[in-house]
Formats: C-alpha cells, sequence, structure tokens
C-alpha cells in the first residue's frame, strides 16, 4: 500500500482503487474532477462552525459534534432524501451500532445549494469510472459532517476503532486541522496485514476507499490549550439502499 500515484484523471483513480482499494486526490484535483470553484469550498466550511454535539458516544465523551444528511445520487444528479435517522449494523460498528441515531439534519442553506449537491455528486462520479461500478448509477449517500475538539484534554475521530462502515465506498475529506497533533489515519487490508499510516493535512483533498477492501481508523487528536479541532466530511456511497435496522426492514 502506497500513496505515491499521483492522480489526475478518472482513470488514475479507477488504476489506484484497482491496485489497493484507495487513492489520496488533492484539492486541485477534486476542483477539476468534480467542476467545482474553490470559492464554493470556502463556503462550505464556514457551516462546520455550527455543528451539534453528539450524544450518542457510549463513551460519555462531549468532543464530537455533527450534522448528517441522506441523499440519492441517480445518473449524476444528487436528491435531498427525507431526514433518517443513521443506522449501523453491530458487524460494522461495534461500539455504536444497532441503534438508530437520529442526528441534526445539515444546514438547509447548504442542503439547498446546487454546488453542495454537485459535490456529492461529483465524488460519486469518481466511483462510476470504475468498471464494476458501471452497472449501478445510483447511489444512497449519507454525509457527515464531523467536528472533533480537544476541549477534554483528548478528541477521538473514530472511537470504534478500526472499522469498515457497511457500504460500498467512503470518502473522507479533510476540511481543516486547527492546533492540534496526531489524527493519524490508518488503512488496512481487509485480506492481509498489509497496512499504511499518514496524515490528511490539506483541506479538501479527499481520501477515497473501497469500503469492502479497506479497513480505516483515524488516531485521536490532542493539544495543549483544549482549543484544538479537526473537521471532516464524511461521504458514504451504497448501491442497494440506505443500511436499514432490522425493524425498519419488516
Amino acid at each position: 500500500m502506497h500513496l505515491d500515484l499521483k492522480i489526475s484523471n478518472k482513470q488514475d483513480i479507477t488504476n489506484a482503487l484497482d491496485l489497493q482499494g484507495f487513492c489520496l486526490i488533492d484539492s486541485t484535483a477534486l476542483l477539476r474532477l468534480t467542476m467545482l470553484n474553490a470559492s464554493d469550498l470556502l463556503r462550505f466550511s464556514t457551516y462546520w462552525d455550527h455543528l451539534v454535539e453528539d450524544r450518542f458516544l457510549k463513551d460519555l465523551g462531549r468532543y464530537r459534534f455533527r450534522r448528517h444528511s441522506s441523499y440519492k445520487v441517480d445518473n449524476g444528479q444528487t436528491s435531498l432524501m427525507p431526514h433518517r435517522a443513521h443506522w449501523q449494523s453491530l458487524d460494522y460498528n461495534a461500539l455504536h451500532g444497532g441503534i438508530d441515531r437520529m442526528f441534526e439534519p445539515i444546514d438547509s442553506t447548504l442542503n439547498d445549494s446546487q454546488s453542495w449537491l454537485n459535490l456529492i455528486s461529483g465524488v460519486a462520479s469518481l466511483i462510476n469510472a470504475k468498471s464494476d461500478s458501471k452497472k449501478s448509477q445510483t447511489w444512497f449517500t449519507e454525509a457527515h459532517q464531523f467536528r472533533i475538539n480537544t476541549m477534554g484534554g483528548i478528541g477521538r475521530p473514530t472511537p470504534e476503532g478500526a472499522h469498515r462502515d457497511g457500504v460500498d465506498y467512503v470518502g473522507v475529506i479533510l476540511i481543516k486541522r486547527n492546533l492540534i497533533k496526531g489524527g493519524e489515519t490508518r488503512l488496512f487490508n481487509i485480506h492481509g496485514n498489509d497496512g499504511l499510516r499518514f496524515t490528511l493535512e490539506e483541506p479538501w483533498s479527499l481520501l477515497l476507499i473501497d469500503d469492502h477492501r479497506i479497513i480505516h481508523e483515524t488516531t485521536p487528536i490532542q493539544d495543549s490549550e483544549g482549543h484544538g479541532f479537526r473537521d471532516t466530511l464524511i461521504l458514504t456511497y451504497r448501491s442497494n439502499g440506505f443500511q436499514e435496522s432490522k425493524e425498519l426492514n419488516g
């Protein structure tokens, strides 16, 4: 596993996903490949200052703030879906799986922005470049805005540890790192001991992961003053519907 493959077009993304199950796309390439403007990204970033405390943390921590919305991407068009709870199986999230977690939705002004919807469909287009994805042009997508802070001395981006999300693809976009150390990304091949460690540092760089092949986690963050934080956008893409609890499935 390595990060030295330069991504400049969709074929590079396909090659990297085929070769190792993930790829890292810098902000310049993300803008070009999704046809967004830098001003769009700057405007999006302001919405991370108005997230809501996550009350579902089983370690009783108060370090995670978030918002969540669901979408459907169909033939390159993103549609906002009715607000719904986020649910994961215990098979994928041993700490917080098995329960409906109803988070506050992403701000309506952002969800009404065509540029925001274009970002979600633009990332989907990078996945669709893979040959085995062309048979499914519909993606059931969830967006999670996260702010992990260090007010309690330490913040845990992935308190559940190394995990998969139970989807087809995961996009991790770094929005901002502020006055922190730590927050190292760790990737592991599900079929072996091959792994990789690195730190996302460039705002609006995208880590794209094949969730069937790669386990991922992010190490805790800390700072000496308690004012640090790490902002990310997590986008998940699933081809066969949203994850639902057994009760919801009947």
